[in-house]
């Protein structure tokens, strides 16, 4: 009796399932990839307002027009200048720019990010630590 040797790798059909996900996760990286690197850019830009900030010389209204400056001229949009916060609590000044973006992916599923590390003493470029 003698064995017939086989050589067995993917259908048409595995192929096909494969090529779909691989396809599936492009496009989701390319939907949500450009929210991805808009949140380094707003990041940037905060820590970059914070550590501007001078506490004699800088008030509340010119870090908003700073802010509303940067947030223009590096063209964010999915956030708006008036929806960054920034308040004085206990004699120091604060900044957050905390947002979330929802990306549709496909007819009901959205994608959901949500940037809650983007709060800043003003004077220190790192932002704070989460509270829990």
């Amino acid at each position: 009796m003698k064995l017939r040797q086989q050589q067995s790798g993917m259908s048409l059909l595995g192929m096909l399932c494969v090529a779909i996900m691989i396809g599936f996760f492009v496009m989701c990286l390319l939907k949500m990839g450009p929210s991805y690197f808009e949140y380094l850019s707003v990041k940037e830009i905060m820590s970059k307002v914070s550590a501007e900030y001078k506490s004699d010389q800088t008030s509340i209204a010119d870090i908003r027009r700073r802010i509303a400056n940067l947030l223009n001229t590096n063209q964010i949009y999915g956030l708006k200048p008036q929806d960054v916060e920034v308040f004085r609590k206990e004699g120091k000044t604060y900044i957050d720019a905390s947002y979330e973006v929802r990306i549709p992916v496909m007819w009901r599923i959205d994608a959901m990010f949500k940037f809650d590390d983007l709060k800043f003493e003003a004077g220190r470029p790192e932002p704070l630590p989460p509270t829990p």
